[in-house]
């Protein structure tokens, strides 16, 4: 598992990008996080590091956006509008498995919306960088007031990657290159990206 802080959107955006430049066709990448942390942010870096010159947008109101111009296909999912069993009759196993499409790579938001997953995917959380059940859905309205204060002064997110499924080349490249930019598997960034 490797964390690490992002000072802000433009640092969510250039991780995608590194990662765009690493990930494989046949990635899964499943991207946690509340509404506004960064999720889309980080697919539109993800987009330019695949050589993706048309703008990447939220896919919630068509499900699925498919990129062609890059190195290699991407497929933006946002499940959120969307209840298990809706999920479950889309058959996105054609999508990593590269059935009935041309392989490539997927990013799909929202995923605790799956019935099932791949045998290996690469998990990535983006959460508050003061930590997790601080959000002011979790305050009351004082408390609330204050986390929103902090939010706004203490902007930057922190980013949880896990490999599920088994270590591969590509996720060792992906420490690597996560160490290269400041951060160490496994320990907080110390410079923001």
């Amino acid at each position: 598992m490797c964390t690490f802080f992002l000072a802000d959107a433009e640092a969510t955006r250039r991780l995608g990008e590194a990662l765009g430049l690493l990930l494989t066709a046949g990635t899964v990448l499943l991207l946690e996080g509340n509404l506004g942390s960064g999720k889309t942010t980080l697919t539109q870096g993800i987009g330019a590091g695949l050589g993706i010159a048309d703008a990447i947008v939220s896919p919630t109101f068509t499900l699925i956006c498919e990129y062609f111009e890059g190195r290699l296909p991407l497929y933006h999912l946002d499940l959120y509008r969307l209840e298990p069993a809706a999920v479950e009759q889309l058959n996105l196993e054609t999508y990593w498995q590269g059935e009935e499409v041309e392989p490539g790579l997927m990013a799909i938001e929202w995923p605790d919306r799956l019935t099932y997953r791949p045998d290996r995917y690469l998990h990535l959380r983006l959460e508050d960088a003061f930590g997790p059940g601080l959000g002011s859905e979790h305050m009351d309205s004082e408390a609330g007031a204050e986390v929103d204060w902090k939010r706004d002064r203490l902007p930057g997110r922190r980013a949880i990657l896990k490999l599920v499924g088994g270590e591969t080349l590509e996720y060792i490249k992906i420490q690597q290159m996560l160490a290269n930019l400041g951060s160490a598997p496994g320990q907080r960034q110390q410079n923001p990206l």
